[in-house]
């Protein structure tokens, strides 16, 4: 009996981790993966588990049996299970809050749906104290008896952490992501109830099974329902959504959806957003032709928007471009036209993948963004260097970096990160956004030079349209140098803090606006 308590606990450990990466999951998919969701969700997560220490050993002194443990395990193990179910109402709900950002409804969603955890993770931890009372048959060997219970927990919580994410959610969703968790839980339970207290103890158990069959069956495993949706999946890294409107334009939105990743409609390339205006940077240099812009390196390809772009409009250009999540690659692939011949598609963490780079490029952009946040090791002096090592001597750095009315923090500490390493820096705001676009040039030149430019592919005739416009619109929208801040390093770059500050400060001083 005390082997199958200690497969109980591993058991146990790893579906409680299962269950806090799928709670990830499921508030991702509407409030994003910030440090902050992440924060409530294991603060939380950590307080339940706390309370099921507590209540587990108290109750484990008065009912010392197995017979007690597997029925408190049979129901959290049923409850798990039933979480996504329940919780899917509140998220679509929270989601249509979400586009329309009525923070109150917003900030109940959240609480409901955390709270749905507090019953099955409280249950689930007080199976450990649980075992170390039944199995402690010798106060000789107490700390033995409890390291193992703590080690096998823990070696099933290492297991939970990584099965989840890399093979289940990827492969079958979040929703019956829980349910396998949650059945394979049960089962032993059943079991250990069955040899503990005999099969009688166990039958009324089964309708749980039955339940968690029926909700397998029927249960809907669609996240979200918004107008327009032609396709929707999860990977290792995100939530997936395509949308596609009346004129035939889709739109690729991850996660909780509050910003548009890439756009494609087969009738037009100039769709007004941050994604073209990257194609001005080599012109800051004086004299520079499309034609002369061979190779560019894009870090945050998700379905090749600029990619498409920028071959259109330099007639010589190699694009390179990295994208951490393969869903993502085929996503672009299948709903985005993204089979360019001179495109090279790289399945890589952008910053490792620039510095294994062998290639120099005319133009490196940054376009990583996971709304509002730009992934830290993506803004700090070590990868500036490695773009500038990256870059041709007359070459150009552009990054899409976002900001609040009247808050540029964000874009001035980038913007003296960089002037670290870089001569001349230049910043744009895109109209009708809140995003900027920011470009730094190896060697010293001037504004002017892009104004020179435009002037004179303007004239010629020859040059594509969107190139011309592009440039216009940068010229046209320069805002002033940025302050000189703080520089942001690998060891310190405080991105989601200013992040979290800017967008708090915007709700709190703009919120009544928003919702109206």
């Amino acid at each position: 009996m005390r082997k199958y308590i200690y497969f109980t606990v591993f058991v146990s450990g790893m579906t409680s981790l299962a269950a806090e990466f799928g709670a990830s999951r499921l508030l991702g998919n509407v409030f994003g993966t910030s440090n902050i969701v992440w924060a409530v969700i294991i603060g939380l997560i950590l307080i339940y588990l706390t309370a099921g220490y507590f209540i587990g050993g108290k109750w484990a002194d008065k009912s010392p049996y197995p017979r007690t443990m597997y029925a408190i395990l049979a129901w959290g193990a049923f409850t798990l299970g039933v979480v996504p179910f329940v919780a899917n109402p509140v998220l679509r709900a929270a989601a249509d809050a979400f586009d329309t950002l009525q923070v109150g409804v917003l900030a109940g969603a959240v609480v409901g749906v955390l709270v749905l955890f507090t019953v099955p993770v409280t249950l689930l931890g007080m199976i450990s104290p649980f075992a170390i009372r039944i199995c402690m048959d010798d106060t000789a060997h107490a700390g033995n008896v409890a390291g193992t219970i703590y080690g096998v927990s823990t070696i099933g919580s290492f297991i939970g952490s990584f099965l989840p994410t890399l093979v289940l959610i990827p492969t079958i969703g979040t929703t019956r992501t829980f349910l396998v968790f949650s059945v394979a839980l049960l089962c032993v339970a059943l079991a250990g109830l069955g040899s503990s207290a005999g099969r009688k103890a166990m039958l009324p158990y089964l309708l749980m099974v039955v339940i968690l069959a029926l909700l397998a069956v029927f249960g809907t495993g669609i996240v979200k329902q918004s107008q327009g949706q032609i396709y929707e999946t999860e990977s290792a890294y995100n939530y997936i959504q395509v949308l596609e409107l009346d004129d035939g334009t889709r739109y690729l939105r991850l996660n909780e959806g509050q910003g548009v990743h890439s756009e494609y409609n087969p009738d037009t390339l100039n769709y007004g957003g941050p994604w073209q205006q990257f194609l001005a940077g080599p012109f800051f240099y004086a004299d520079r032709e499309p034609a002369s812009v061979t190779r560019i390196a894009i870090v945050g390809l998700a379905a090749g928007t600029t990619a498409r772009q920028a071959a259109a409009v330099f007639p010589n250009v190699v694009i390179d471009g990295w994208e951490i999540d393969p869903k993502i690659v085929q996503v672009g692939r299948d709903y985005f036209a993204m089979n360019l011949p001179n495109l090279n598609v790289y399945v890589q963490d952008g910053r490792w993948g620039l510095e294994q780079s062998p290639e120099t490029y005319d133009l490196v952009v940054v376009d990583a963004y996971r709304p509002p946040y730009i992934p830290p090791h993506l803004t700090t002096q070590e990868f500036f260097q490695i773009a500038a090592d990256h870059l041709n001597p007359d070459g150009v750095l552009a990054i899409n970096v976002g900001r609040a009315p009247g808050d540029r923090r964000l874009i001035d500490g980038l913007a003296t990160t960089i002037g670290t390493l870089f001569p001349s820096i230049y910043v744009m705001d895109i109209p009708g956004t809140f995003n900027s676009i920011l470009y730094a040039t190896l060697q010293p030149t001037s504004a002017e030079d892009l104004f020179d430019n435009l002037v004179r592919l303007q004239a010629r005739g020859d040059v594509h349209p969107l190139l011309t416009e592009s440039m216009y619109l940068a010229w046209a929208n320069l805002a002033p140098a940025p302050s000189q801040t703080v520089v942001f390093t690998d060891d310190r770059s405080p991105i989601e803090w200013l992040t979290n500050n800017l967008i708090l400060n915007f709700l709190l001083d703009n919120g009544t606006e928003i919702i109206q």
